[in-house]
This record gives C-alpha cells, structure tokens and sequence, in this order.
C-alpha cells in the first residue's frame, strides 16, 4: 500500500492557517460533537440523506435490526434535522465515521492543503474547499439516484472537499516531489503517480458500487469532487509569488 506522508514545501510562503483551522474544526466535531462516533443521534442528524436532498423534505425513519454476515447489528434510524436539509451538504463535510476515516482526511488534507492555500490566499482556498465539498456531495446524491441505491442511507466525512484539494494539486504541481511509506521503505514519487494511482482507485471502486459490490465508501463524491479541483484551480489560482528582491547594498566610497 502506498501512502503520502510529506511532500516539498520549499516554496511556501503562507502560514497554512485555514488548512489548520479545518483540521481542528473536523478534530472538534469528531471529539465533542459525534462523542468519538459513538454519538449517532448527532450524526444522523447533521448527515447528508441523498432523499432528504432530493424532495427538500426532512425525514425521520426507525432503528432496525440487520442481519450481516450472521450476526444483528442495530441501525439507527435517521433523526430530525434541526436545520435546513441543504446545510447538511456543510455539515456532513465536518463529520467522520470513525478513527480511520479523520486520520486518513486529515492526513491528506494536512499534506497538500498548504500548498493550495499559499497559491490561492487563504478566503480563496476555504471557498474552494466548500465548493468542492459540496459539488461533492451533489455528486454522490445524482450517483444514488441514478444507480438506484438507497437513498435513505446518510453521507458524511471530509473525503468530496479534500478530494477537490488533491484534484487542484494535481494540476498545478503535476511533478511536485511527495515522499510516501511503501510497506517499511519510504520513497519520493511525483505527486503524478501518487495522485494518479488514487483517482484510479476511486474510478474502479466506482465501477464496482454500480455493479452492486458496494463497500459503504461514496466513490463518487471523492470523484466529483476530485474533478471539481481539477476544474476550478485555476479560477481560484493567484499564481507563483515570487520572493522579493534582496535590498541593495549602497556602498559609500572615500576619495
């Protein structure tokens, strides 16, 4: 498995505060919010629901037993959303399912984000980084609806706005060096490689949701929203900022 650890920061010149602050603010929710996951009624609540999006309709549904690979696990129903169903598109982007799910976003996120936001600014990178979360989420609610799955089944995590973060890197550091952790190795690849081998990854999984052999990963927000980034960079792209020239010396001779 091949996972990014680092890449080249040589040619930052903004603290990355907004990068900061959305990893703290997903850390916060995921902690005191959503009790580590362990509260649901919050998180079904503030969840994207492809149905509830699609009629512009809260819903609430009943906890139900299912049965999966021999053993009852209890689902819990959705739950009353105490604000407009369309700001879950937000909300949701706040969220985690578990441990792995946040470290894995914020990994990336802290990884390649900086770069972003020294190019952009820093109010350019955040509406970037929404506009991607929520194109995104209408990604994945248009893929329910035209592949037929359920749509009562709730959405959540960072992956659709990061997605669009890794999409806008690509583009604009196409050979950027990014060191990864290959088994026990570490290695330095372009990030071309790095990125390329991940989208690829999402478009197969992609393929295997509509063949039926879903896995519970909303493929196809991390793949609109990766297009999203893609796209939009450069709309959103201040360009290189040169450092300034050094000051010159004035040299006062004696005669």
């Amino acid at each position: 498995m091949l996972l990014p650890i680092g890449d080249d920061n040589s040619d930052r010149h903004l603290t990355p505060y907004i990068t900061w602050l959305l990893i703290l603010a997903n850390i916060f929710v995921f902690v005191f919010l959503q009790g580590f996951g362990s509260n649901t009624a919050f998180t079904y609540a503030f969840s994207t629901v492809p149905a509830e999006i699609l009629t512009n309709h809260d819903i609430v549904t009943a906890g139900k037993k299912v049965l999966i690979d021999g053993q009852y696990y209890f689902v819990p129903g959705l739950q009353p959303t105490p604000i407009p169903v369309f700001l879950t598109i937000i909300s949701s982007m706040f969220m985690h399912g578990s441990f792995a799910h946040i470290a894995g976003n914020m990994l990336y996120l802290w990884i390649f984000g900086d770069n972003l936001e020294s190019r952009m600014g820093h109010i350019r990178y955040l509406v970037f980084y929404l506009l991607c979360g929520v194109i995104a989420a209408l990604s994945h609610v248009a893929f329910t609806a035209f592949t037929g799955a359920d749509p009562l089944t709730p959405s959540l995590g960072a992956s659709g706005a990061i997605s669009g973060v890794l999409g806008g890197y690509l583009l604009l550091y196409p050979t950027r060096r990014v060191k990864a952790l290959l088994g026990w190795f570490i290695i330095y690849i372009p990030s071309w490689i790095a990125l390329g081998m991940w989208i690829v990854l999402q478009l197969v999984s992609g393929f295997g949701a509509i063949a039926g052999q879903s896995d519970g990963v909303a493929y196809a927000a991390h793949v609109g929203g990766f297009i999203a980034g893609f796209l939009l960079v450069k709309f959103f792209d201040k360009g290189e900022t040169k450092a300034a020239p050094a000051p010159q010396k004035w040299v006062q001779r004696r005669w």
